[in-house]
């Protein structure tokens, strides 16, 4: 007997360990998250109207579940839809905004469908047929008139007719189009519909003061030249005005903005009551803000309710939030006290108070639950490497956190306040869904997801705590090979961006970030990564730290992650690789001429070589015009440099590209033959600024090789 559950302990253990042998294919390492490893989640989650159940997505329709009893039905399934649906039939099911349990819409096809129960079928009323072109859709609030473009117009959808707003046979006036301002400042729409649905507000940019840039499509015979417009900084920019067209008197007015005509047009907000305007008015210095308030029959300025300045610059990212049932008082979101918090503002009395303080920042403001006058929101207050759920009273500002778990939170808040969808993944946790009754703070649990990597190999993760030359701490980690050997010598590759509106060590799962990191480890190489200053969600200060030197004090501090792992007896300081793209490509590019005894091989992909070849938004934010700032353009741009290189390079480019222009790289090859430099280089044809879906797998392979053939040797 004994003899017997020895053998069974042996083939369980066996199995075990056998199972956690597997490694990653490239495939699984690049695509595996989003394909066969994917962690099982909740898909398109929703509050039902009344807020006594919730809504989520199946494989072949929607489940609506009853908060009190647990019981759950189907509320439609694509069977019935696809029975009403005149049509192309629908493959999966659409994203159905539900209005309620027994209504909502989708768009399909480039159309609009309104789904409507009708005894225990559903019927799929379609709008009127439109242009085959048209783009950025927008629904009003009474669920049924919509806005939508095409090519540059804009057009409104009412009672199944369609109305012309705009008529600009210029295809460089772009009117309701979503890419104003290069979408910078939070912009990811054009189109803003009034609260009573009887107006709407749009952006008309006028762009054909813009120089054309040419994005080539190779895949043609000849090829087909398409122009853009692209801004360079310190170059012409486009000009921005907002109109406000009135359905019932078909007419339109154009808001009376005084200022630069190449200003920044930022936070588009209605008041409540469809009367007013407000617009944060930017300069194109980025660095004075005026929060002005407009009539809206008359197009006149009524007051600037306040102004922001900073000697840097000022980045507003959110419009006003107004109050529940509130038409004077809201909430503006502001960095101005070196982190994101939230500010009460009422039209009468201005500033009333702040409402959130401290070296954290706010990420996201959830809702409200007005009875009990609390606004719910998701910050950094625990760890700038962690999201957790609060909230807080905007009267007496007493402040509760709402979740127990550590890692990164995120939230859906039901209509009335009394439920929190709570949504979090941490290092060892790759997903739990629970919803939270915010009166009693019961958690009752929806999901635990399984981990689709448990039959894998893994690598050992640490986190690693470094400081900058000034003291302020970095969040970095390590990745070691599997089946680690502390008395080998591995080679490493740091992995970086270090730009800004990105992070990338967090609290979540999987621990290394990135499943190619592990692959990278599972075939012997030590992988480092570290947020330095310049990068997002530390505040102010930290992100600043750049400002008109971008590549300078990154790259001291990630000097301090090379020196930590030169420290470790386990790293071959003599095959140090580094990557990164975008950011991260002109941040290698930089390490492999400005510090060129660093590393042995780099991989640079879609790098900025020269910022004076990128777009005016996010260029002159951090580093002012060339004008301005020619030693920090200087200092930054790498084309003088390229005779510095002394080890491997690889530089990798989408053709087409309208990011990071493909003329960085091209213009660098170009200086590398004017000064005899060999360096390596690849074209993702049809790409644009990420090569993404399957060719991902031939780069990340492409990428892989490189660092096998010449730092591993």
């Amino acid at each position: 007997m004994k003899l017997y559950k020895l053998s069974l302990l042996m083939v369980v253990l066996g199995g075990s360990a056998f199972a956690q042998t597997q490694k990653f294919t490239m495939a699984e390492a690049v695509n595996g998250l989003r394909s066969n490893l994917a962690v099982k989640n909740i898909s398109q989650f929703s509050w039902s109207d009344d807020g006594k159940s919730y809504i989520q997505a199946v494989k072949g329709g929607y489940l609506v579940t009853d908060l009190k009893t647990n019981k759950q039905d189907t509320l439609v399934s694509l069977t019935q839809l696809n029975k009403n649906f005149a049509d192309k039939k629908l493959k999966s099911v659409p994203p159905i905004k539900f209005i309620s349990n027994s209504n909502g819409y989708f768009s399909a096809n480039n159309q609009m469908y309104w789904v409507e129960k009708s005894g225990n079928d559903w019927k799929v009323k379609r709008s009127s047929a439109m242009d085959e072109n048209i783009s950025n859709m927008k629904m009003f609030a009474d669920n049924q008139t919509f806005a939508y473009t095409v090519k540059n117009n804009l057009f409104i959808s009412k009672n199944g007719k369609a109305i012309a707003v705009t008529n600009d046979s210029d295809e460089n006036i772009l009117n309701g189009s979503s890419s104003v301002h290069r979408n910078e400042f939070g912009i990811d729409s054009g189109i803003f519909p009034a609260p009573d649905s009887q107006s709407v507000a749009f952006y008309r940019m006028d762009q054909k003061m813009v120089a054309d840039y040419p994005i080539i499509d190779w895949s043609v015979t000849p090829a087909v030249n398409t122009n853009i417009k692209y801004p360079m900084a310190g170059k012409t920019s486009h000009e921005v005005t907002l109109g406000i067209y009135n359905i019932k008197n078909e007419s339109t007015t154009f808001l009376k903005i005084e200022g630069e005509k190449d200003q920044y047009l930022t936070a588009v907000t209605w008041s409540p009551d469809s009367k007013y305007i407000f617009i944060g008015v930017l300069n194109r210095g980025q660095n004075h803000l005026k929060m002005n308030q407009y009539d809206v029959a008359t197009g006149n300025l009524l007051k600037t309710l306040f102004e922001e300045t900073d000697s840097k610059y000022v980045e507003p990212q959110h419009p006003l939030l107004f109050f529940p049932n509130s038409t004077t008082d809201f909430i503006w979101q502001s960095q101005r006290t070196g982190y994101n918090h939230l500010f009460h503002y009422s039209l009468e009395k201005g500033l009333i108070a702040q409402i959130t303080k401290g070296d954290w920042l706010v990420t996201d403001i959830l809702g409200f639950n007005e009875k009990k006058k609390e606004i719910y929101y998701v910050s950094t207050q625990e760890s700038p490497t962690e999201r957790h759920l609060y909230r807080i009273n905007w009267t007496t500002f007493k402040t509760q956190k709402l979740d127990n778990a550590e890692g990164m939170h995120s939230g859906v808040l039901s209509k009335d306040g009394n439920y929190l969808y709570d949504m979090y993944t941490n290092s060892n946790t790759p997903r739990v869904a629970n919803i939270i009754n915010t009166n009693s703070l019961k958690s009752t649990n929806l999901l635990t997801a399984e981990n689709p990597l448990k039959n894998y190999q893994r690598p050992e993760i640490k986190n690693i705590n470094l400081k900058a030359d000034d003291g302020t701490l970095l969040y970095g980690k390590i990745i070691l090979p599997t089946n680690f050997d502390p008395n080998k010598k591995y080679p490493a590759i740091v992995y970086l961006y270090n730009g800004p509106h990105l992070q990338l060590v967090t609290n979540s799962f999987p621990a290394s970030g990135n499943l190619w990191y592990e692959y990278m480890a599972q075939n012997g190489y030590i992988i480092f990564t570290m947020d330095g200053r310049g990068s997002s969600n530390r505040g102010m200060k930290f992100e600043q730290a750049v400002f008109r030197n971008l590549g300078t004090t990154e790259m001291n501090d990630q000097l301090k992650g090379v020196d930590y792992l030169k420290s470790l007896p386990y790293v071959d300081s003599e095959k140090l690789g580094i990557h990164g793209w975008s950011f991260g490509g002109f941040m290698t590019t930089s390490f492999m001429l400005r510090h060129p005894e660093v590393f042995k091989v780099g991989v640079a992909g879609g790098p900025v070589i020269d910022w004076s070849m990128y777009e005016i938004m996010y260029g002159e934010r951090y580093m002012d015009t060339p004008q301005e700032n020619p030693q920090g353009y200087a200092t930054s741009n790498l084309l003088d440099k390229v005779q510095n290189l002394k080890g491997k390079l690889l530089m990798i480019h989408g053709a087409q590209d309208d990011v990071v222009v493909w003329q960085h790289s091209m213009k660098f090859i170009k200086s590398a033959v004017d000064n005899g430099v060999q360096l390596d280089y690849f074209v993702y044809p049809g790409h644009p600024h990420n090569v993404v879906g399957k060719d991902r797998v031939h780069l990340m392979q492409k990428i892989t090789d490189y660092f096998d053939q010449n730092l591993k040797k």
